[in-house]
């Protein structure tokens, strides 16, 4: 197994680099069943931020983008099924990808709320809002 990071799945699926996009693809289009590619949590919510901050992407896109490499057989995405809840979170309404990622992530550990200042989180990803 190898891991893959944020910039490798960018190029991936942005195709904007003409040396390293083709790079991307030729190692994760190589991946195999007896060496698969990992994507952490942290690397997947990374990768949304970028593609929809950087690239303009849009939540359709971003649900494809998100999807595809959950169903992918030669990628293992970490915690895959709190993933899935998250995009079914996201494609329902208004949260932020991460948010909802960060949400269905503390309520798999056992948490009764999340707290956050942030009030659209607070309204669109299920976390309670903090006064300051």
């Amino acid at each position: 197994m190898i891991g893959l990071d944020t910039n490798i799945l960018v190029r991936y699926f942005a195709q904007d680099d003409p040396k390293q996009s083709p790079a991307a693809a030729r190692l994760i289009e190589g991946l195999t069943a007896d060496s698969p590619g990992a994507i952490p949590a942290i690397v997947l919510a990374e990768t949304v931020w970028v593609m929809e901050d950087v690239y303009g992407a849009d939540r359709d896109q971003i649900a494809t983008i998100v999807e595809t490499l959950l169903r992918t057989a030669n990628l293992i995405v970490q915690d895959a099924e709190i993933a899935w809840r998250a995009l079914s979170r996201y494609r329902a309404g208004n949260a932020d990808f991460a948010d909802s990622l960060i949400e269905r992530t503390c309520v798999e550990l056992g948490c009764r709320q999340t707290f956050t200042f942030d009030k659209q989180a607070a309204r669109h990803a299920g976390m309670t809002l903090v006064g300051a």
